[in-house]
């Protein structure tokens, strides 16, 4: 009995079950860089971040897409159901128009999974804690 209860909860542990939202594995300075490059033109993120060209992307993680109140989404953004996560965060970065057919966001994508992991990980500093 002991030994299941000791297997069960290392397999809890194991899948995450007890844990917090992982951060990222990427490097978060190499992130900031890129999203200053390839992101920043049109998100905001920062205490002073609003919609512009795109939405803020503050707490992204958890959120609901199509869901702050200061840009306004296309329908399809609006009508997708998709919740950010990590997974749907990079999924939606390397093919953004594949994940959410319709979408308004003028990018082509991002193929290099390191410089995605990189992204999510300095998104991940604008989480609350």
């Amino acid at each position: 009995m002991k030994n299941a209860v000791v297997l069960a909860f290392a397999w809890m542990l194991s899948t995450g079950l007890f844990s917090t939202p992982a951060e990222a594995a990427g490097d978060a300075q190499a992130g900031q860089k890129l999203f200053n490059r390839i992101c920043g033109g049109c998100h905001q993120v920062g205490t002073s971040a609003r919609g512009s060209f795109g939405p803020q992307l503050n707490a992204i993680f958890g959120r609901l897409a199509g869901s702050t109140t200061d840009y306004q989404y296309s329908s399809a953004m609006k009508s997708s159901g998709i919740v950010w996560t990590g997974e749907t965060l990079a999924a939606y970065i390397e093919a953004p128009k594949e994940v959410v057919p319709g979408t308004r966001m003028i990018f082509w994508g991002l193929s290099d999974p390191q410089k995605i992991e990189n992204l999510l990980a300095y998104l991940q500093t604008f989480q609350p804690q």
